[in-house]
Formats: structure tokens, C-alpha cells, sequence
């Protein structure tokens, strides 16, 4: 009986009931969750959506075994080296104008995307022979040119584009008409000369010596699509623009 009134008692006073000590709660914070853009993950409230990747348009793209390299290598090219008191030269076994420009003037084109002593030297000062002694044969060459011109640019190594911008403008100026048949090209040789055409080199104060050895390649963009604009005829402008909207016409001044 004594047992039955205690209990009832406590049951009558809650405030004499022990006391429940309460647990802390555990929240639970989620770690934010990394998520590609315009996906249901990406609408979460943690979510963190990462970036676009680069698009990579000034990524330097690797070079491929050129037949340019074959030929030397077999011995088919009639030249060697010479050394004289001015530096490396090429020493031509036959008269340049006498050369197959059908089959050596592409080859010379292709090893535009060489980089290694001897033979870049050798493409490279072997077009500019070529092309200040070639006269009219030059012309009817220019649409095996277009694909190693453009794989030369497709490169986009600054060193091969501002070698290849030269080749440009002293082809345009090589023999008449030249300048206009290129025109019908500019789809092909344009668009990267649009990517880099904006990138100068801002040195403020001090010497750009790049400028001096014409190795900016901003600038050379500019007095090549310029070339291109006085040796193209009158439907050159209208194309370099569609191209390259940012041109601005150098015959209008």
C-alpha cells in the first residue's frame, strides 16, 4: 500500500518526476557536391558547378612527320648547305628556274611546320628562293599550297605562324595574280589569323624587341591581311572582312 500512494504521488506532482537530459542533436552538413553546368545536380542547394573547360583556340597543336623531312632525309632535294661570312645559306645544284615547281614548290610549303635545325632552315629559305625566281610558275601551283599553308597555321606555335606570315606576303608579291587567286582560299587561311589577330605584346615603357625582328605577331597579321587586301583585286576587302570582322580597309585612307 505504501508503494501504490508513492506512486501515485509522483504521478499527481510532474514536476517531481526526474528530469530527461536531452541529447544534442547531430545536424548533418552535407559537403557541397561539384557539378557540371545545366544539369538536376547543378539546381541543388549545395551544389558548386564547375567552370566551362578551356577552350584551348591558343593551345599549341602537335607537329606531325612531314614529307617535307622524308624527301630530305632520301637525298631528293637538289641543295646542301653553304657556310659563308653572312651565316647558313642554301647552295641549289640545278638553277632554281628550272626546278619542277609542281612537285617541289608543295614539298618546300610543307616543311613550313618543321621547328629543328636543318630543316626548317631549308624550307624555309628554300621558299623564299623559289619564290623570288619562279615568275609564272608560281601561279598555277598556288591551290597545292593551300592545305600545307594551312596546316602550318593550324599549328598555332608563334613562331611557325609569324615564319608562315612572311612566306604569305612575299607570295602575294611574287608574280601577278597571285594576290587574286588566293582569294578564293581566305576561308582556309583566315580564321586563325582572326584568333591571333589581337594579341600584341604591351610593353609600356620598354622595347619590344620583337617589333624589331618583325616577330610580333599581331602586327604581322595586320601588314598581311593588308598584302592581301592591294594584291587581291576588289572582291579581296569584302572576303578578309567576312573572315575577319575586325579588319579595317587600308585602301580607304
Amino acid at each position: 500500500m505504501v508503494a501504490e500512494k508513492e506512486t501515485l504521488s509522483l504521478n499527481k506532482c510532474p514536476d517531481k518526476m526526474p528530469k530527461r537530459t536531452k541529447l544534442p542533436l547531430l545536424v548533418h552538413q552535407p559537403h557541397s557536391l561539384v557539378s557540371e553546368g545545366f544539369t538536376v545536380k547543378a539546381m541543388m542547394k549545395n551544389s558548386v558547378v564547375r567552370g566551362p573547360p578551356p577552350a584551348g583556340a591558343f593551345k599549341e597543336r602537335p607537329t606531325k612527320p612531314t614529307a617535307f623531312r622524308k624527301f630530305y632525309e632520301r637525298g631528293d632535294f637538289p641543295i646542301a648547305l653553304e657556310h659563308d661570312s653572312k651565316g647558313n645559306k642554301i647552295a641549289w645544284k640545278v638553277e632554281i628556274e628550272k626546278l619542277d615547281y609542281h612537285h617541289y614548290l608543295p614539298l618546300f610549303f610543307d616543311g613550313l611546320c618543321e621547328m629543328t635545325f636543318p630543316y626548317e632552315f631549308f624550307a624555309r629559305q628554300g621558299i623564299h628562293d623559289m619564290l623570288e625566281h619562279g615568275g609564272n610558275k608560281i601561279l598555277p601551283v598556288i591551290p597545292q599550297l593551300i592545305i600545307p599553308i594551312k596546316n602550318a597555321l593550324n599549328l598555332r606555335n608563334r613562331q611557325v605562324i609569324c615564319v608562315t606570315l612572311k612566306v604569305l606576303q612575299h607570295l602575294v608579291v611574287s608574280a601577278e595574280m597571285v594576290g587574286e587567286a588566293l582569294v578564293p582560299y581566305y576561308r582556309q587561311i583566315l580564321p586563325i589569323l582572326n584568333i591571333f589577330k589581337n594579341m600584341n605584346v604591351n610593353s609600356g615603357d620598354g622595347i619590344d624587341y620583337s617589333q624589331q625582328k618583325r616577330e610580333n605577331i599581331g602586327d604581322l597579321i595586320q601588314e598581311t591581311l593588308e598584302a592581301f587586301e592591294r594584291s587581291g583585286g576588289e572582291d579581296a576587302f569584302i572576303n578578309i572582312k567576312y573572315m575577319v570582322p575586325t579588319y579595317e580597309s587600308c585602301l580607304l585612307n
